[in-house]
């Protein structure tokens, strides 16, 4: 039984999705259903944490609760955490794999923070905490 907060990510074109998520966070596929010729579901393992992810239904939005930030004219109602070791490999790797620069890797109080958006237009902020933090 699943005892964390997970993220479930509404996409278009999930099987890009996830090959995205492999490349630029090292994500590991756990599960992935196919449903109607999309993706159905998808569990991902990245750094440790469960991210999910299903392709948008518009026909089936009042039972599935959320449509992807296509649908929203690009926007998102919020953004990834995503704590790391280094945090500008990480940003790096994942903005030669197609994400967009947001802000770039910078020194904040708190540690190194840089934040992307990935090509399905989701927000990540990647964190490496200062040792006080």
């Amino acid at each position: 039984m699943m005892k964390a907060v997970a993220p479930y990510l509404c996409v278009r074109d999930g099987a890009a999705a996830i090959e995205f998520y492999k490349t630029a966070f090292a994500a590991e596929e756990l599960q992935r259903y196919e449903h109607e010729g999309k993706l159905g579901h998808a569990t991902l393992r990245i750094n440790g944490s469960l991210l999910m992810l299903a392709d948008e239904f518009l026909d089936m939005e009042e039972l599935v609760g959320n449509v992807a930030p296509d649908t929203l004219g690009g926007r998102t109602t919020f953004s990834i955490n995503l704590s790391v070791d280094d945090a500008d490999a990480w940003f790096d790797r994942a903005i030669a794999a197609g994400a967009t620069v947001i802000r770039p890797v910078t020194d904040e109080f708190f540690g190194r923070h840089g934040k992307l958006r990935d090509p399905f237009g989701h927000v990540w902020s990647v964190v490496t905490q200062s040792e006080a933090n």
